[in-house]
């Protein structure tokens, strides 16, 4: 059991799923001495624990996301300001730097065009990514403006 959870902690969130169904298909089949049974669970478990990763990982995401946006708003063109995201569990906590570069009007919203950067490191292994993004104005807050979260492009900022 330790070593399956040091296991775990090694290969990352996508292998979530697999264990957990693994894990439950094993004991269902045991438990009810059919191995179809262990089957049919392990496939539903897994199916169910990487939708709701998949679902809470998006979320985060999308908060990130809007927090940079929410920054990006009352900034003007040239000014720079420092973003930090700070999440409840200590993972993915990142930062770095905003800058306008541009601000446009579409026909639906006023946006803006910014670099950001994600740093990551410290001291002299510090390595910092610079990215361009839009936000553009929505009726009550600025948004990040793609169709679904574009986070694959910049690491999921963690």
């Amino acid at each position: 059991m330790v070593a399956s959870l040091l296991t775990l902690g090694l290969v990352g969130c996508n292998s979530v799923g697999g264990f957990a169904g693994a894990a439950t298909g094993i004991a269902a089949g045991a438990a009810t001495t059919n191995p179809a049974v262990g089957y049919g669970v392990g496939i539903g478990v897994k199916a169910a624990v990487d939708a709701t990763g998949k679902y809470v990982f998006r979320k985060w995401q999308q908060a990130e996301q809007d927090a940079i946006a929410a920054l990006i708003g009352p900034m003007q063109p040239g000014e720079i300001q420092s973003w930090q995201i700070q999440h409840s569990i200590p993972y993915g906590n990142e930062h770095g730097e905003l800058q306008v570069i541009r601000v446009f009007r579409t026909p639906l919203a006023p946006c803006k065009e910014v670099l950001f950067s994600v740093i990551e490191g410290k001291g002299k292994k510090q390595q910092r990514q610079w990215f361009v993004a839009t936000a553009c104005r929505q009726t009550t807050a600025w948004k990040w403006a793609v169709a679904e979260p574009a986070v694959a492009r910049w690491g999921s900022l963690h």
